[in-house]
């Protein structure tokens, strides 16, 4: 029976326990996880389908495993599932994870050339492409998909979505640069190339503003929000329209796109490659 069915299968048994068999499935189900051979989600042409068998069988994990001592010492105490220990690394895989206090939990895949500088976190299901660097104290969460050459930098929290099970996940293309401090969060797609701005936050319900384009982009129904490819989006604000936010003079965040990627764009990133 293909790996899939045999997830599902398990998935879909309530309250029982579960057999060194079921535990052994798991365990390749992980491992194939780890080695990138499935994801939970992968682009088909021009849009991001999701896995929502993969994103199930990590669900399990959490259903299956006990919880268990992981502590160093007696100083750093640890207390998780049995099924999500940290993820061995080898020289071999051509990892480059600086000391400090990095952490990747087992099911995540971490290509050959990235750059993990410490501390930062990769949760369980994530997918990492080559040459993308993940700076200090950023979080890529469980599910979200990371392309090549990506630059996440200082603090940036990328969400992951693992449930619902329909839900894309967060996804970063090829070759975007995600500021510090910014925030990508449920139901976002952010296109090859663009670039976010320190400080931009973006979820599935916040509308960006297009100035080149005169459009605003908006999730649609079933939908993730994107930003378009070369799109350098900075942080902004619009105007309450209401009477009592003029009143008041209030205004909201909004993402705003401020121009494309180009030449001068490009030189302003080139330092990026000296840090890898």
């Amino acid at each position: 029976m293909p790996l899939r069915q045999e997830i599902e299968s398990l998935a879909d048994r309530q309250g029982a326990a579960y057999s060194a068999e079921d535990r052994e499935l798991f365990d390749e189900f992980k491992r194939q996880l780890t080695r990138g051979e499935i994801r939970a989600a992968e682009k088909i042409g021009t849009e991001w389908q999701v896995n929502s068998w993969v994103k199930r069988g990590i669900l399990l994990g959490f259903r299956m495993g006990q919880l268990i001592d992981m502590s160093s010492g007696d100083v750093f105490r640890f207390y998780d599932k049995d099924t999500f220990p940290l993820r061995r690394t080898q020289i071999t895989e051509n990892i480059r994870i600086v000391p400090g206090g990095s952490t990747i939990r087992d099911g995540a895949y971490i290509a050959s050339g990235v750059v993990c500088m410490p501390p930062m976190y990769v949760n369980a299901g994530a997918y990492v492409d080559e040459g993308t660097m993940i700076d200090s104290h950023a979080l890529v969460g469980s599910c979200a998909q990371i392309g090549k050459r990506v630059h996440l930098s200082a603090a940036a929290q990328i969400g992951g979505v693992l449930e619902p099970v329909g839900a894309v996940p967060v996804v970063i293309e090829d070759d975007v640069l995600v500021g510090g401090n910014c925030g990508v969060y449920e139901g976002a797609i952010v296109r090859e190339r663009a670039v976010l701005a320190s400080g931009t936050i973006l979820t599935g319900s916040t509308p960006v503003y297009d100035l080149v384009r005169g459009e605003i982009y908006q999730r649609g129904q079933g939908k993730s929000l994107e930003i378009p490819a070369g799109a350098v989006v900075v942080p902004g604000s619009r105007a309450v329209q209401n009477d009592r936010g003029r009143e008041w003079g209030l205004s909201l965040y909004a993402a705003v796109i401020v121009k494309y990627r180009d030449d001068k764009t490009e030189r302003s990133v080139q330092l990026e490659d000296y840090l890898r």
